[in-house]
């Protein structure tokens, strides 16, 4: 099996090349190691007791990213049961600055910039054209057992994820 998926991910229209193999609904999430924006390392066991949504996004310092991460961050409001994460290259520093200035504080924002190990293990490294080494648009909703409930590769990274659909798989 390839190490690169050749679904159609675009930017605007224009092909690039992501590194990994997709997840699937019923798969086990790979786990990780990822910054939090006070530099400590996190796994995905440190989310463990409750319903996680893993976005991944290229930055945050874009505007498709930051309507994305504010939605989500509207949209938990209030809900307990379930883990919000936005996972981009970004540096914690600027994720840190970023979620401060937009008032962002029911998202974690996590950084993979050590490492494309996350990336490929979730299927989303970008590696070809202008956004290489940055995370393509997705969004997997794992269960308190780490098993995929829902998995959304968004096709046009310019694009919004499927808002409705995830958080009805997170909330039930």
């Amino acid at each position: 099996m390839s190490n690169t998926r050749t679904a159609a991910s675009t930017l605007k229209g224009t092909p690039f090349d992501v590194t990994g193999i997709p997840l699937a609904v019923g798969d086990l999430a790979p786990d990780f190691v990822l910054l939090n924006t006070s530099l400590g390392e996190v796994s995905l066991s440190s989310f463990k007791s409750k319903v996680r949504i893993i976005a991944t996004v290229p930055s945050l310092d874009t505007p498709v990213c930051q309507q994305e991460t504010k939605r989500f961050n509207e949209e938990i409001a209030g809900i307990d049961t379930v883990e919000v994460m936005v996972v981009s290259a970004d540096l914690p520093f600027a994720q840190k600055r970023w979620c401060g200035a937009e008032s962002v504080e029911n998202v974690t924002a996590l950084s993979c910039h050590r490492s494309a190990a996350f990336g490929e293990a979730y299927g989303v490294q970008i590696a070809s054209g202008p956004l290489e080494g940055c995370l393509s648009r997705a969004v997997f909703v794992i269960d308190a057992s780490g098993q995929l409930i829902h998995v959304e590769y968004v096709t046009e990274v310019a694009d919004q994820p499927d808002f409705a659909a995830v958080l009805a798989v997170a909330t039930r």
